[in-house]
């Protein structure tokens, strides 16, 4: 097909790039290369970063706004549009917009998500036809929790993230909160005293028991911040730390007593809520705009 017959070259079209959680997070085991083996269940929120995506002739791919402390090189949009590029051979360019509110190092997979909504985005406009599999493994290059947001659907991942069993949590509602901190996941990951060892069980036992985050002692006391967050929070609600950033959750049955214990929240805890969901809107906007 050529540029001319692409019929979404110049159409601008937009597609969410949503947060996650992880329900519960498990250390199982480390690797002699250093990375851990994990037990962990995600899930998606109907919250996130938004991409606006113009596909053109011109083969370059363009991105705004700039992030001061991101080089473009470095930004996983831009990567993993590059990646695409070259694995397809696809000629074409694109300009993509993105509008950020997801909050960087939080443990919600923003820069992830960003990645896969690209490539599973360019892949459908620029009509490179990688099948999802295909489009996982790219992203796998760019990030462990890539290919969980390329899949689109809720997901118990095992070994270092990569592999993945679909799964049916309760999509419950969500109160996340964040305090005034970034935490460099390699901090976490690296700390002598972290949890190595929880023995591994099946899904079914997993998802019996009650969830943790083996991660959380670590964050909330090197991070006292977090400590104060998590104590805030389960005023309200049984909650936790998602992956190894700063976000905290409280789960509620209902949307309104999520809101109550948002709009109660201290002043030096910024926030949102949320829905939990099991498959992703980004396979729906994959349907809506193609």
């Amino acid at each position: 097909m050529t540029a001319a017959q692409n019929p979404y070259l110049n159409q601008t079209s937009q597609w969410p790039a949503p947060a996650k959680l992880n329900l519960f997070l498990y250390i199982t085991g480390q690797r002699a290369n250093g990375y851990h083996d994990l037990q962990t269940l995600f899930q998606f929120l109907d919250y996130g970063d938004t991409l606006t995506i113009t596909p053109n002739a011109s083969g370059e791919i363009t991105l705004t706004p700039e992030f001061a402390d991101v080089p473009l090189e470095q930004n996983l949009i831009y990567r993993a549009a590059k990646h695409l590029k070259e694995h397809s051979q696809c000629e074409l360019g694109a300009h993509i917009h993105i509008d950020k509110i997801l909050p960087m190092g939080g443990g919600l997979g923003g820069g992830s998500s960003n990645a896969a909504t690209t490539l599973v985005a360019l892949n459908a406009l620029w009509q490179t036809q990688c099948s999802p599999q295909q489009l996982a493994d790219l992203g796998l290059s760019l990030g462990a929790d890539v290919p969980i947001f390329v899949h689109g659907h809720a997901a118990l991942a095992e070994g270092v993230g990569e592999l993945f069993t679909p799964a049916e949590p309760k999509e419950n509602w969500y109160l996340v909160v964040k305090p005034d901190v970034q935490i460099a996941t390699a901090s976490v990951f690296g700390h002598p005293q972290l949890t190595r060892n929880t023995p591994k069980r099946s899904a079914e036992a997993l998802f019996d028991a009650p969830y943790g985050n083996d991660c959380e002692n670590i964050v909330r006391t090197l991070y006292p911040e977090v400590d104060m967050g998590l104590s805030w929070l389960l005023e309200y609600a049984p909650s936790r730390l998602t992956g190894t950033g700063a976000c905290l959750f409280g789960e509620f049955a209902d949307k309104q007593h999520a809101q109550t214990a948002f709009q109660a929240r201290p002043h030096w805890l910024s926030g949102f809520v949320a829905k939990g969901l099991n498959q992703s809107p980004l396979l729906a906007a994959l349907k809506r705009n193609t």
